[in-house]
């Protein structure tokens, strides 16, 4: 099926501004772009608006005619979505079109993220303005910039921007349920002084590689027990150690806020030594594949000959150095909630190993609903770099948003539901970055929910939205947008 066709999907007024919104890139820090096809819809439809420095955006919807007096409801989404493709997809973000397919019930992309997170969020604050259907007091609609890569829009978001006290944030994804609070993160990253040595003239290049793994969202996916590609490469390049061989390049992942799904190294070994160090590796790819299951059944572990022009290559008791620093990098659930059940309290995200300035950067990310607890962890990372010969650096972080159950939204919202579905929402928290708790603490005072459809393989191409989920979101949304209004 075309890609048009999601436009002919229902609800219509939402469908058609998600298709629009997929055909203009929005790469987290490059919003530019989106920005202007916002600036120009608005302009369009008549709708008054502003920008702060940071770029974030602010609509003033009317209320429509006899709800004038109903409270201000702020509906807010974010316009950047996380860059991540198959290997073997050509598509460069900064330039090209999302192509959406439909697809057994679900919107999918083609071979990268589909930018449902949060497409869908924003298109559906986008439809109220011109859906006819759609009761309502003033709305601001507040669109924020840079949330995939540390809700920097959110936070640096100008005093007084937006004056509402009651505030929709439609960037979860799961139906059927209303969050009210998250976790709070914050990033750690070592970076390590590279010694080389000359490259021996007698060996030839290798390259080892991780690949088909799932990974996905480092909040949301974690508690899933999918693979880590830095930490297979890392145990990968261990069972080698009865090997001579040289690494001279190692890199991984590619988002702090993604479980990476691919790592490769270039090692240089004499051609004796390939076939034994090829039996290893089958061997150890049988081991993985046995421990991962069915939950990344598809991971892959392969060591091939490839063409090289290195000349250098890393001393070999930095390489040990740092394959010992994957082994021993926590990452995954570091603690439950003893609130909740089945809610990841704590963890943290082994993320990127990359290259900068010819220095070795390893990424990780922290996260838990409890303060300390954050700064527990993220502590023991830095201890491990520090004790590897790392130079560390600790990011701001953001604060979690402490759920409120006696919240009169939650209420109305909750009355709205079963009106509509005739059965009771679930009310959770989420173990990922929502930026509630920023926007609560930029305006003091708001009542705030967080809802969405159904999107499953977020931040990965395995990204998909169901199509049945957006209309009952938009459903959802037009409800408690109708109680709010009336029963004032």
């Amino acid at each position: 099926m075309s890609t048009g066709t999601i436009e002919e999907l229902e609800p219509t007024h939402l469908w058609t501004r998600f298709y629009e919104i997929t055909q203009v890139p929005r790469p987290s820090k490059k919003e530019e772009k989106i920005r202007e096809h916002l600036r120009n819809l608005l302009n369009e439809l008549n709708i008054e608006f502003k920008e702060d420095p940071t770029g974030n955006i602010v609509a003033y919807v009317p209320a429509k005619s006899g709800y004038e007096n109903s409270p201000t409801v702020i509906l807010q989404g974010h316009v950047d979505m996380v860059c991540e493709k198959n290997k073997d997809k050509e598509h460069d973000f900064d330039n090209d079109p999302i192509t959406a397919i439909k697809k057994d019930g679900w919107v999918i992309a083609d071979g990268t993220t589909l930018g449902s997170d949060n497409g869908i969020g924003v298109a559906a604050g986008l439809a109220v303005i011109t859906d006819p259907d759609v009761v309502h007091g003033p709305l601001e609609i507040l669109l924020t910039v840079d949330e995939e890569t540390g809700l920097t829009g959110a936070t640096n978001l100008a005093p007084g921007f937006i004056k509402g006290k009651l505030l929709l944030n439609m960037d979860s994804e799961e139906d059927g349920a209303f969050y009210v609070g998250c976790a709070g993160g914050i990033d750690t990253i070592a970076t390590f002084d590279i010694p080389t040595e000359k490259l021996e003239s007698s060996t030839s290049a290798y390259e080892l590689l991780v690949t088909g793994l799932k990974g996905g969202h480092s909040g949301l996916d974690i508690l899933l027990g999918r693979g880590n590609a830095i930490k297979i490469l890392g145990r990968a390049l261990k069972s080698l150690e009865e090997i001579d061989y040289r690494a001279a390049y190692i890199d991984g992942g590619s988002l702090r806020n993604a479980i990476p799904r691919e790592a490769d190294a270039i090692l240089f070994m004499n051609d004796d030594n390939y076939k034994k160090a090829s039996e290893i590796i089958a061997d150890f790819q049988k081991d993985i594949k046995n421990e991962l299951g069915s939950v990344d059944d598809g991971v892959k572990v392969a060591l091939k000959k490839t063409d090289s022009d290195y000349d250098k290559v890393y001393k070999k008791e930095f390489t040990n150095r740092i394959t010992n620093t994957f082994l021993a990098m926590p990452h995954g659930v570091i603690a439950m909630s003893q609130d909740l059940e089945g809610l990841v309290e704590t963890s943290t995200n082994l993320a990127t190993v990359k290259l900068v300035d010819s220095k070795l950067r390893i990424g990780t990310s922290q996260r838990s609903s409890v303060e300390s607890a954050k700064h527990y962890i993220e502590k023991s990372v830095v201890s491990l770099f520090e004790l590897a010969g790392g130079e560390v650096e600790v990011g701001d972080g953001y604060p979690g948003w402490k759920p409120n159950m006696n919240s009169k939204l939650l209420k109305i919202s909750k009355q709205v539901f079963k009106d509509l579905f005739n059965k009771e929402p679930e009310i959770k928290a989420i173990h990922a970055g929502l930026e509630c708790g920023i926007l609560e603490s930029k305006n003091p005072g708001m009542d705030i929910i967080s809802f969405g459809p159904t999107i499953m393989g977020a931040h990965s191409p395995e990204e998909r939205v169901n199509i049945e989920t957006v209309d009952r979101f938009y459903e959802l949304l037009k409800g408690i947008l109708k109680n709010i209004a009336e029963s004032n």
